[in-house]
């Protein structure tokens, strides 16, 4: 029962939270460290005011099982399949050289073999949630290392859940022999995946169908199957987390998955915002300042080295050092999963308070550090660009000799969504095109007549060497970023190009600095797209809401 007084403490709570959050924003922070430093405000170490709380504990758990239930409601494994096999091969390896060298490094520093592994899990996970947003607020989730760096993010979650399974199954005390467990635990786990397929086919389609009439009611089914499955996996023996992700993955084929996800998003952060706190009030700095060696090597680490073993695998994946340095920045952090197995490590009595205080303030050192080196990512880049080029691999990149003077119309730069349909539109019309794009993965699917493609890069200046400039009447970069195409128009000034070229902004200013550079032709397609809908509209309006069935939109 709720006292009174535990109504008081977790209103002035809230207050706390609500300014520490604003002081985050203020800073460029996720709300995850002002929660954490909340935490360790109002704990033993700051007020003393949360010890041990059992309503703060119950919502702790409630809102990692809704942040699990997100994960797999939203698993889009078609994500992996069209990032083509580097989130694959890339996420698979980073999680197995991190984890290697974290092991070692734990080791290194005198710790057990258990709270090695502890520590080399911790290091190897990256935070989903920050991630993506701070991506989506760069407007780079949508370009090449964006959704590369969802891939990755994709396959981490699937490890960790993977592993969670594994420590819950595995980690508990049994007077069985090993054989007997794993059997036990197979057959657990087997007779619970048969369950939610069976749920998913007969039951959860006509349910949903049934619920989805209220938004208010979907809303409370999902969290009520998210929990009662939870509740469900732990009563077998496995973690309440894994039960809350399966309840999430059996929803994730249904059409109302993006309904749910949207309307619990805002409960995920208000519930995840009892969790940090907890974390923080359980931190002990007593414990964790006398590892600061310990604690500045790790962090330096995930910041550094984690980055580091993404480019080199994308390198060997011949993804140039741009691309590889874009996508494996952000992941230099630790997740808020890392937290949520050092807790389970500590509940299971595997690990100690030390060692989780460790993982946390590592968390908080990462996590704050990667956030600053994502919003300037661009000016690092270019500072460390001349080392970073020991990396690129531009063997195969350029034209075969026998192609040099190959006869071509246009060289389009960029094979997107955009550059795609110019590249039709101009083979339509008879014209022979060379696309040139550094994902490998469209450069395998371009299938068009008429349309070469060939790897390479628009900031590339020895590329463009390559290219047969003196036959091509236009040059055409459907790539958004101002430096590129500024390095592009810049070399083909240099080369003495006398053709068109057409360059694109998503801004009025960016094409309005591009015109200023020599482009011939700035391509808008935003303010390109908002005009023609405009002209639909007023089609629409001024005919009263008809429609000719004669008369088309002139997009059509």
């Amino acid at each position: 029962m709720v006292e009174p007084h535990d109504f008081v403490l977790i209103a002035g709570i809230l207050a706390i939270a609500a300014v520490a959050g604003l002081l985050a924003t203020k800073m460029r922070q996720p709300m995850i460290v002002a929660f954490i430093g909340v935490g360790i405000l109002v704990g033993p170490t700051g007020t003393g005011w949360v010890t041990t709380n059992e309503t703060i504990d119950l919502l702790a758990r409630l809102g990692i099982a809704i942040l699990l239930f997100l994960v797999g409601l939203r698993l889009d494994m078609n994500l992996i399949r069209t990032t083509g096999p580097v989130a694959l091969i890339t996420g698979v390896g980073q999680v197995l050289i991190t984890g290697a060298l974290g092991y070692l490094l734990g080791i290194a520093f005198g710790m057990s073999a258990v709270a090695s592994f502890y520590v080399a899990l911790a290091l190897t996970f990256s935070s989903t949630i920050i991630i993506v947003k701070l991506l989506s607020d760069n407007r780079e989730i949508e370009q090449l290392h964006g959704r590369i760096a969802v891939g990755l993010l994709i396959v981490q979650d699937l490890v960790v859940v993977v592993v969670m399974i594994a420590i819950n199954a595995f980690g508990h005390e049994s007077d069985d022999s090993m054989m007997v467990s794993v059997a036990l635990v197979l057959a657990k786990g087997i007779g619970l995946l048969v369950g939610i397929a069976l749920l998913m086919r007969f039951v959860l389609p006509w349910l949903l169908h049934q619920v989805a009439r209220s938004q208010e009611l979907l809303v409370l089914f999902g969290v009520a199957y998210a929990i009662a499955l939870a509740a469900g996996t732990e009563a077998l023996g496995f973690s309440s987390e894994v039960g809350a992700f399966l309840a999430g993955v059996s929803l994730a084929a249904t059409p109302y998955r993006d309904a749910l996800g949207a309307r619990l998003v805002s409960l995920r952060d208000f519930m995840l915002l009892f969790f940090f706190l907890d974390l923080g009030a359980g931190l002990n700095f007593a414990d964790a300042s006398g590892r600061i060696a310990e604690i500045v090597v790790l962090s330096l680490f995930v910041l550094i080295v984690k980055p580091l073993i993404i480019m080199i695998l994308m390198a060997f994946q011949r993804y140039p050092p741009e691309v590889g340095f874009m996508t494996g920045l952000p992941l230099g952090q630790i997740s808020e999963f890392s937290l949520i197995l050092a807790a389970l490590g500590l509940g299971l009595g595997h690990i100690t308070d030390t060692t989780s205080s460790v993982i946390t303030v590592v968390a908080l050192v990462t996590i704050g550090g990667s956030t600053y080196l994502i919003l300037f990512s661009h000016q690092l880049y270019r500072y460390l660009e001349r080392w970073l080029g020991i990396l690129d691999r531009p063997s195969g990149r350029h034209l075969p000799p026998d192609d040099t003077e190959l006869d071509v119309d246009a060289i389009l730069y960029g094979l997107g969504r955009f550059g795609r349909h110019i590249a039709d539109e101009f083979s339509a019309a008879g014209h022979r095109v060379l696309a040139v794009d550094f994902d490998p993965h469209r450069l395998a699917s371009n299938t068009r007549p008429g349309v070469t493609s060939v790897y390479g890069s628009a900031s590339d200046l020895h590329f463009l060497e390559t290219l047969p400039l003196s036959r091509a009447r236009f040059i055409i970069s459907t790539i958004p970023t101002m430096d590129a195409n500024h390095a592009l128009l810049h070399a083909l000034h240099h080369h003495g190009y006398t053709g068109h070229v057409v360059m694109t902004a998503h801004h009025p200013h960016d094409a309005e600095r591009l015109r200023a550079a020599g482009a011939d032709i700035v391509l808008e397609p935003f303010s390109m797209a908002a005009e023609t809908t405009t002209d639909i509209l007023d089609h629409l309006i001024s005919g009263d809401g008809e429609r000719d069935p004669d008369r088309r939109p002139r997009d059509e």
